[in-house]
């Protein structure tokens, strides 16, 4: 090989590895965190739309409430996990959970509550753009441990730049 084709593939590996090259761009993905847990949301390549959206609690020993929670919870006991879409998005369907519920008995009381496994949960939206060029994800929730309930978030807006 002579230099020239050394150093053009060498400033090719170059340019590859800066990230030129690449044949789609990632993924619109926002992240944010408040009162314990982190979101992530990201919008789903293919053919349907699809938002992944993952609530990780920061600290081990916390889980969610679901999706299927009253708005006002049960005997007045939890917080529903609530996803929405705006701006550029539009759902065409429920959220589904990667993560069956399972029903939590607080102590000391008969109200069965129906709880993510603790740790992480990720959930899946299917969506369809409606042109604008930038899509919020509007998310509600509320974690407790065995012991201990965070401050519950009301309505975190997570920006996707849809361009």
């Amino acid at each position: 090989m002579t230099r020239r084709g050394l150093a053009a593939g060498a400033a090719a590996g170059v340019l590859l590895l800066a990230g030129c090259g690449q044949s789609r761009p990632a993924e619109p993905t926002a992240h944010a965190s408040a009162s314990g847990v982190a979101v992530t949301a990201t919008l789903l390549p293919g053919e349907g739309g699809r938002l992944r959206v993952t609530f990780a609690p920061e600290e081990p020993g916390f889980h969610l409430y679901s999706v299927d929670l009253p708005a006002q919870g049960i005997d007045g006991l939890g917080i529903p996990t609530v996803l929405a879409v705006r701006g550029g998005l539009a759902a065409t369907g429920r959220p589904t959970a990667d993560r069956a519920t399972l029903l939590l008995r607080p102590a000391g009381l008969t109200t069965e509550l129906p709880v993510y496994p603790d740790g992480p949960v990720t959930f899946t939206v299917p969506v369809r753009r409606t042109g604008s060029h930038q899509g919020e994800v509007v998310v509600s929730y509320g974690a407790c441990s065995a012991s201990r309930c965070l401050l519950p978030v009301s309505n975190e807006v997570l920006r996707l730049d849809l361009d």
